[in-house]
């Protein structure tokens, strides 16, 4: 049940990350953007480091490390399709990939949720893939391109759960130093080897920002739920989050939610119910 409840906890401010990463990349550099959002999320872990319980050692930062570069990669497409598509669409297919590639790792390696949790996962899938049905036609060129990006996203952040498992139980949030400082290094790296500019557009710092501390927030809740559930169960309830970047899409950016992505809203409250009673 505490799993259950860090994970929805998780799902709620991840979408808002994405929320104003979306709103960040459509007025700044995308690459700018990862990286302060990031530089502000390493803001947030040292501090945490000191109050939470954890041991360093040198396979939970090799672990983070790892995880921070399949993150970063993600991230980085993830903004990329939210800068030039519509967010109602990136974002939930962005979920149903992030969703089915830990939940088709955890069920290979020997994960057997009950017969009630495996039905909420499927509900699960089922309400992404029904929020992943915007109102909007965006040409299709845009659309394909959009579609793309999503799926790779969801690839990297699949990743980037896997890998965060992988951790040491004892490390506490430590691994999490080590996905900042590799997604950091990576994300410069790219930067300097395409020659383009991480200077943010004035006015961007604060929301990117913003979405660098959510962001953080949300993998500290993730880690904390995965340590104490399965894998399988705990990515499905993580990528539920689609459903609070839409609800601020729809009410902040005016963005129309069809009848069928309300019910999918509803099948996801459903698939956290059934999960977390299993």
């Amino acid at each position: 049940m505490t799993a259950a409840v860090l994970a929805t906890a998780c799902a709620v401010i991840f979408g808002t990350a994405d929320f104003f990463g979306g709103l960040a990349t459509r007025r700044s550099r995308v690459l700018a953007v990862v990286v302060f959002s990031q530089i502000g999320g390493l803001l947030l872990i040292v501090p945490l480091l000191a109050f939470l319980p954890g041991s360093p050692s040198p396979a939970a930062l090799l672990w983070g490390m790892a995880s921070g570069v399949a993150g970063a990669c993600g991230i980085v497409m993830f903004y990329r399709g939210l800068a030039t598509g519509v967010m109602s669409v990136v974002a939930p297919t962005t979920a149903t990939a992030s969703m089915a590639v830990p939940v088709i790792f955890g069920l290979i390696t020997g994960e057997r949720p009950s017969s009630l949790a495996l039905v909420g996962v499927v509900l699960g899938l089922f309400a992404v893939t029904l929020v992943s049905r915007s109102p909007n036609d965006p040409a299709h060129g845009s659309r394909i391109g959009s579609i793309l990006n999503a799926l790779a996203s969801g690839a990297g952040f699949g990743g980037f759960f896997i890998l965060l498992k992988l951790a040491p139980e004892d490390s506490g949030v430590w691994p999490l130093l080590g996905a900042r400082i590799a997604s950091i290094a990576l994300v410069a790296l790219l930067a300097v080897a395409t020659r383009r500019s991480l200077r943010p557009i004035p006015g961007t710092l604060r929301v990117t920002f913003a979405a660098g501390l959510l962001d953080m927030a949300a993998n500290v809740l993730y880690l904390l739920a995965a340590q104490r559930g399965l894998l399988s169960l705990i990515a499905v309830l993580v990528s539920l989050y689609p459903a609070s970047t839409l609800l601020l899409a729809r009410y902040v950016l005016g963005e129309r939610l069809s009848p069928v992505q309300i019910t999918g809203v509803g099948f996801a409250l459903g698939a956290i119910a059934l999960i977390a009673a299993a």
